[in-house]
């Protein structure tokens, strides 16, 4: 963990967080109401803020819109990348609510989103996807850096508890069976330079929330990304999620989520872990009951038993989707508050006594 000088004033952070699907973007609406970018006043006193902010997103979907352009115009998987563009956009009206319009209908069109279209022409005239997501993230003034975990058309393969290979995301997560392991193909799929380097030289690490064997587990099978990580002089945070998620988590503990991305990464490397307490109301607990789903249990000393540091506070919040009704969603601004928190106090071991 780095050692910080008690008598720094600014904190200024170089912050980067690695997931996937809507936990990833969630967080980052979060984080980016901290980020001071170019021209800003740099505040005053001891309030941290973020310098620097890189999303290391994963690419490996296969269904809906991006599977279709995957396996149409072999471009890696768009989706996840789009959410986390529109999250950290400063054009959050017009030109966010254009890039997650999804066509309702046309031939060859119905189901498309405007922005997995516009990522993969991008795409085809720079012949590079990661530069169709910078072109893409300076269109819409993202407060922040995206990175995709590989610019390779990844596959993800797993081992089921019954022995059997599942290939591909969509037939992975629509399994009976429970994941044990899962691998990426090619196996040596290239991280981009610029991410490696963003690892190395942040403060704070996170990974998660998302899918756990889908939205996290993909970016530590890139070639070197866990070893980067490991490396890196960060501070490394994993946020657990709310509820188990069907096909991928059920009865699985919070630390038996950490476990699982260690077993992956053949690295040890989380210094903190933001658990949430909140309970669900009856209704949503009945509602996600009825999918076999709960509340990730917070098991906070098998946690402490791994070496890393609990965090319990209240992250959940119940709101309405327009499309699934009533589901659990991370608070936040509470999270980003905790996290930036949490690096104020280690590098100001005097404030620690103010944490709740």
């Amino acid at each position: 963990m780095p050692d910080y000088p008690p008598s720094a004033e600014v904190q200024a952070l170089k912050v980067v967080a690695m997931g996937g699907g809507t936990g990833l973007s969630t967080l980052l609406h979060g984080l980016k109401q901290f980020v001071l970018t170019s021209g800003e006043e740099t505040p005053q006193g001891l309030e941290p803020y973020i310098a620097d902010l890189s999303a290391i997103v994963t690419v490996s979907d296969d269904g809906g819109s991006s599977g279709r352009l995957r396996k149409e115009l072999n471009v890696p998987a768009p989706g996840d990348v789009r959410s986390c563009i529109v999250a950290l956009s400063e054009e959050e009206a017009l030109l966010s609510r254009l890039f997650q319009y999804r066509f309702p209908a046309g031939e060859g069109l119905g189901g498309h989103s405007f922005g997995n279209l516009f990522l993969s022409a991008l795409t085809a005239i720079t012949g590079d996807f990661s530069q169709a997501v910078k072109h893409s993230s300076a269109i819409l003034a993202t407060r922040g850096h995206i990175y995709p975990a590989t610019t390779s058309n990844a596959q993800l393969y797993a081992i089921m508890d019954d022995g059997s290979f599942v290939r591909g995301e969509t037939n992975i997560t629509a399994s009976q069976r429970r994941i044990v392991e899962l691998r990426m193909a090619p196996a040596n799929a290239k991280p981009l330079p610029l991410a490696l380097e963003a690892i190395e030289g942040a403060d704070l690490i996170t990974i998660g929330p998302g899918s756990l064997f889908t939205s996290l587990v993909p970016n530590l099978l890139v070639r070197d990304v866990s070893k980067a990580i490991a490396n890196a002089r960060a501070v490394k945070v994993f946020v657990c999620n709310l509820m188990t998620q069907a096909n991928e988590s059920l009865g699985l503990t919070a630390s038996d989520h950490i476990r699982a991305l260690y077993k992956h990464a053949r690295h040890q490397f989380f210094d903190y872990a933001l658990v949430n307490r909140t309970q669900a109301s009856p209704s949503l607990a009945q509602k996600y009951a009825e999918k076999q789903q709960s509340q990730i249990e917070p098991d906070v000393e098998r946690i402490a038993a791994l070496g890393v540091k609990p965090i319990l506070g209240d992250y959940m919040v119940e709101s309405l989707h327009p499309k699934e009704g009533l589901v659990a969603r991370h608070d936040t601004q509470r999270v980003a508050q905790d996290l930036l928190r949490l690096m104020m106090e280690l590098r100001e071991p005097h404030v620690a006594s103010s944490r709740r």
